[in-house]
């Protein structure tokens, strides 16, 4: 029998382990998707360390999607009005370095950015730093995880000296309280909160509290539901900190020791007594005192975050303020506990290692250090000063750029900002004003696409060999499992070509991803993501590790395994868990975590007599992102099959919705239409609007049309979570075969056929 290839899910970042079986063997039933085409098969990794052998519904069917509406050939035109003619490789990369070359005399650097995702392996995000940082000599690469992850990024980094989550999922199955707070961890990162329900239930004094206006199956888990109004997670955290150091119940002997910066926060939450925090957030008194009490007795409390922490104009601010509850009670550096980010796609963690936005560099550095640019102009063997001493564009600094005429190229690779980015009739001018975008990718058509000059086709799942780093720092090989269809290539491959036209031959000399990866790790040395004693090659013997794993001549710094030992110089044993600041010093100059003093400042957009209702939006189990996989197969889109607003039963009664009914939802920004959906799980005063839908896919019901740009002025992550709406029945729309799945395949087979305009 044939062997499975080991390789990982793409979509969220729980990293689940996969193996692939080829879609034919001996005596064995294939089976075909709706286009005839033989499906690959799919099932869990029981030996991979994160998820064994757990799948969720996307990772069980994503072989489906492997041969759907597929990008086969570079594509080109000249202006967005005409269609799109298939051209070759040659031409297509000779134009892209023509027009690089063209901006760089014309404009500047400066002039040219690069939107990439989490969706790349790390070896892309790294071959990306070295074309658009050491060799074109411009910081504008950013990447989609700014608008969902960049303020943990922040947060961490100023609260602990570096990047990096300190702890596991073993963490999970070891912890007394579990705080979850802007997750909806059952339907977004499924496996863990598997994980965290079965050590739950099977143990009674495990406690899980749960904070989110919805009451999402998350919530229903819950000891303790909080369903705050949204905007006000800085009073909740301040005042639950207030009742701790009321009761004295927090670590003196770790502050004192450990950190700095305790007197100025101390100074902050007198402010926030549980009277008024109750009452800014909807909630009685005696549930934040039960959340206080529930933190304040556990030894070991662990907690989860996600985009309704981090999409915030006040991100870092809440980031840091779960730090500091970490901080204040000692929970950190040791099993079970700990301030633990979910990452939303299935590298953010190694895009951010390899440098992957605007403000960083590879190995946790940092472009404004002028060591750290150094280090990198070494190995990238440029000359120095060629990397720029200031950040970048963030993402949505380079749609400004395109309104006001300072971008000159921009590179879309892996991602579909016209429908995830913020106010989205804005994001669509800006788009139409670039005078050359380059969408580099593996399906067609996507939103996207309708704004590009050139179409470049990329390798996908299952077509490239490379590595991805999940939510808890654990380094997987991917294996290919099949050739690229038609022309695609991976993507390190399409960077690296077009460094080498652009002259620089020795830097993108490397024949294999493998071979980029030993290069991309020698930039980890001694660094806290210290990836150095791994290679594909190891990988490949040892199956899944967690960094950090320096190589034996490296050492260890501020590492301890579970018996409390000093790590050896050498790696330790592969599955053990390896969570950082185990020996409480931090990558911090003095070795001190450091407490943030922050005051609650509330929404960017609050409700007002004009809008009065607060929009959410979120995921759903069974999508991802902006449907450009999901959308494409049957299992999935039939699970969801059309976009809908949640609203409190209270709420559509003095609106006059009814449960079958349609509702027009209008921001200051722009309004869709699309079905109501009345629920009790909500709270009054809030509705909720999932994220995925775009104009491929639904006719007027992208929710980012909606939302506004406003951003943490830390980590640059827009409020995408949250902003003022009002409501306003309407008569039931013609869906016009809009909301039936396989209409949706049918008019995107149409526009394959017929490649699009600009709609």
């Amino acid at each position: 029998m044939t062997a499975p290839v080991k390789t990982l899910c793409p979509y969220c970042g729980v990293g689940c382990g996969l193996e692939v079986l080829p879609p034919a063997l001996p005596g064995k039933t294939t089976s075909r998707d709706d286009q005839g085409n033989l499906l690959w098969r799919v099932r869990g990794d029981r030996d991979h360390p994160s998820s064994k052998g757990q799948v969720c519904v996307k990772g069980a069917t994503i072989a489906s999607s492997l041969d759907k509406d597929r990008l086969l050939h570079p594509m080109m035109r000249d202006r967005l009005d005409e269609p799109f003619r298939q051209v070759s490789w040659e031409e297509a990369l000779e134009r892209i370095v023509t027009q690089i070359k063209t901006v760089q005399l014309t404009q500047g650097p400066e002039a040219i950015c690069m939107y990439g995702s989490g969706q790349f392996q790390t070896e892309d995000y790294y071959t990306a730093q070295k074309l658009l940082k050491g060799c074109i000599g411009t910081n504008n690469f950013d990447a989609n995880s700014r608008l969902c992850m960049s303020s943990a990024v922040a947060g961490y980094i100023q609260s602990f000296g570096s990047d990096g989550p300190p702890t596991c999922y073993d963490d999970l199955e070891q912890t007394d309280c579990a705080f979850l707070i802007g997750t909806n961890t059952a339907e977004c990162h499924p496996i863990v909160f598997n994980r965290l329900r079965k050590h739950h239930k099977g143990n009674r004094k495990v406690k899980m509290i749960v904070v989110d206006p919805r009451r999402t199956p998350t919530a229903a888990a819950a000891d303790l539901h909080l369903a705050i109004r949204p905007g006000t997670d800085m009073h909740l955290l301040n005042g639950i900190a207030h009742l701790l150091m009321r009761w004295g119940m927090y670590d003196g002997l770790f502050v004192d020791e450990c950190t700095q910066g305790f007197p100025e926060y101390s100074a902050v939450i007198e402010h926030y007594p549980p009277e008024l925090v109750a009452r800014e957030c909807g909630i009685r008194l005696d549930e934040l005192e039960q959340a206080a009490r529930y933190w304040g007795k556990s030894e070991r409390v662990l907690s989860l975050w996600s985009m309704g922490v981090n999409q915030s104009s006040e991100g870092t601010a809440k980031v840091r303020t779960i730090i500091n509850l970490h901080l204040m009670t000692g929970n950190i550096g040791k099993p079970g506990a700990g301030p633990f980010s979910l990452t939303g796609q299935p590298n953010a963690m190694g895009g951010r290692e390899a440098g992957g936005l605007a403000h960083i560099l590879p190995g946790y550095r940092l472009v404004k250090n002028p060591e750290h640019r150094s280090a990198v102009e070494q190995v990238w063997q440029v000359p120095p000063g060629s990397i720029a001493d200031q950040p970048g564009l963030s993402a949505w600094e380079m749609i400004e750029g395109l309104e006001q005429g300072q971008v000159g190229l921009f590179w879309v690779a892996a991602t579909n900002p016209a429908v995830s980015m913020p106010d989205l009739e804005r994001t669509k001018a800006a788009l139409l004003k670039s005078p050359f975008t380059i969408c580099q990718d593996a399906y067609y058509p996507t939103e996207t696409a309708a704004y590009a000059h050139v179409l470049l086709p990329a390798a996908q799942f299952g077509e490239k060999t490379g590595t991805m780093t999940n939510s808890e720092r654990v380094v997987t090989l991917c294996q290919a499992f099949r050739p690229p269809v038609g022309e695609a290539r991976a993507d390190w491959e399409i960077f690296a070509e077009v460094g080498r036209r652009l002259g620089f031959t020795s830097q993108f000399a490397a024949q294999s991803a493998a071979e980029v990866y030993d290069e991309f790790v020698s930039l980890t040395r001694d660094r806290l993501c210290d990836m150095t004693g791994l290679s594909h090659g190891r990988l490949a013997e040892l199956g899944p590790v967690q960094w950090p794993f320096p190589a034996p001549s490296a050492a260890v710094p501020s590492l301890r395994d579970e018996t409390g030992e000093e790590s050896p110089s050498s790696p330790p044993e592969v599955r053990q868990p390896r969570r950082l600041y185990e020996s409480l010093e931090f990558a911090t100059p003095d070795k001190r975590a450091r407490f943030a003093a922050f005051h609650a400042k509330g929404l960017a957009e609050p409700p007002n007599p004009d809008y009065p209702f607060v929009l959410t939006t979120g995921r759903l189990y069974g999508h991802w992102h902006t449907q450009s996989r999901t959308g494409r197969i049957p299992k999935t889109a039939e699970m969801h099959p059309k976009p809908f607003l949640e609203v409190h039963p209270k709420d559509a009664e003095k609106i006059g919705l009814s449960p079958e009914g349609w509702v027009e939802v209008i921001s200051p920004r722009g309004r869709a239409r699309l079905a109501v959906k009345v629920t009790p799980a909500i709270a009054p005063g809030t509705v909720f609007m999932p994220m995925h839908w775009g104009f491929l896919w639904a006719d007027g019901a992208e929710v980012n049309a909606l939302t506004h740009p406003e951003a943490c002025p830390i980590s640059l992550e827009p409020e995408l979570k949250a902003c003022a709406v009002r409501l306003v029945a309407i008569a039931p729309q013609s869906e016009s075969g809009w909301t039936d799945p396989q209409a949706h395949r049918d008019r995107v087979e149409s526009l394959v056929k017929a490649p699009m305009g600009v709609y």
